[in-house]
């Protein structure tokens, strides 16, 4: 097996260190790609400390890669050598369940095999983007518009298809009122793409700190969740919600603020469970949702909806060595609003 650079977590505990593993050989239906740059998502933190469950160390993570097609397998016909690529949160599925066969690999009712910290089809557990080099099926690898500067489309696989997906699943668009709830790494991506969708967007930040970058970005409104009158203010107010924040928040003034009919769609993962009251969503016949990630298809279409739109993420590029800050920084909300790592840094 090729060995490859990588940064790895050898603990819950411990800072994530430069070492190497293992990729597979090229097999008929894979593609090798020479990552170029990958994005640092909250997932991976979640991840690596085992706050959404025990994993298997060494762990590389990372699930928001770009780079470069350099060898392809004997019967591959969806990408040449030199193609500019991406990887998402997925590189597999089972192919045969009802959900995969409507192209919504996403939610393979088998389980989707994810970029990192998954049983991959021959058994081992599989290895992210922190790393020079990944061979993944052709299938889930997608095509990346040289329109997107290539330093910030990494986090488009990820924060962009996030909100994309519902934004689009639930008609997004003119004559639509959005609301944001939260201004971090998806919440930017959701205003910009509900902003180029034709929807009137709000953000709704904790604070106005990010008020100015907000407007800049496309947002319409900017208000602050800590006041308790934006909850008087917005009443019935929003046809579509999309919570980015993974913690817990107070459900019941949120969905005060959908009209009728409007949908609250949580994007964010907090590990605890959400208490929901069926009499707040009587109220209005207001719906309460959650969407993960998006299918191939729609992550394809994402990144040619974001190249048409001129779209691409608010990032900070950093050398590999600088993970570890970068962690601490993001716990600390203190990224506008993802950090990129440049892997030629790892050689």
């Amino acid at each position: 097996m090729p060995t490859v650079t990588a940064y790895a977590a050898t603990s819950a505990t411990e800072p994530l260190v430069k070492t190497t593993i293992e990729r597979r050989e090229v097999g008929a239906k894979d593609v090798l790609i020479e990552i170029k740059y990958s994005g640092i998502c909250h997932s991976d933190i979640h991840t690596v400390r085992g706050e959404w469950g025990d994993i298997q160390y060494p762990q590389v993570v990372g699930h928001e890669i770009v780079g470069f097609v350099t060898e392809v397998g004997s019967d591959v016909t969806l990408h040449n050598v030199g193609d500019r690529v991406g990887v998402g949160c997925m590189v597999n599925s089972c192919r045969e369940c009802e959900n995969c066969l409507a192209g919504m690999q996403n939610y393979c009712l088998k389980g989707n095999t994810g970029t990192y910290a998954s049983v991959d089809l021959d058994g081992t557990i599989t290895q992210g983007g922190y790393s020079t080099h990944v061979v993944v099926v052709e299938d889930f690898v997608l095509k990346v518009p040289e329109s997107i500067p290539f330093e910030k489309a990494a986090p488009l696989l990820c924060a962009g298809i996030t909100t994309y997906s519902p934004l689009a699943h639930w008609n997004a668009g003119p004559g639509k009122k959005v609301a944001v709830v939260g201004m971090g790494g998806l919440g930017h991506m959701a205003v910009k793409i509900a902003h180029a969708m034709g929807a009137d967007v709000t953000v709704l930040s904790q604070s106005l700190s990010k008020q100015e970058d907000g407007l800049r970005l496309g947002a319409d409104h900017y208000y602050a969740t800590s006041d308790p009158a934006t909850f008087e203010a917005l009443g019935n107010s929003f046809d579509l919600m999309i919570n980015t924040v993974s913690a817990p928040v107070d459900l019941q003034s949120y969905l005060s603020l959908l009209r009728l009919d409007g949908t609250m769609v949580n994007v964010g993962a907090p590990a605890q469970p959400l208490p929901v009251s069926v009499f707040g969503l009587m109220a209005n016949r207001r719906s309460f949702a959650a969407s993960g990630i998006g299918s191939i298809g729609e992550t394809q279409e994402m990144l040619d909806f974001c190249a048409e739109h001129g779209i691409a993420p608010e990032t900070e590029l950093v050398a590999a060595d600088y993970i570890n800050e970068a962690y601490e920084r993001v716990l600390a909300s203190d990224v506008r609003y993802r950090f990129v790592i440049d892997v030629a840094t790892m050689a």
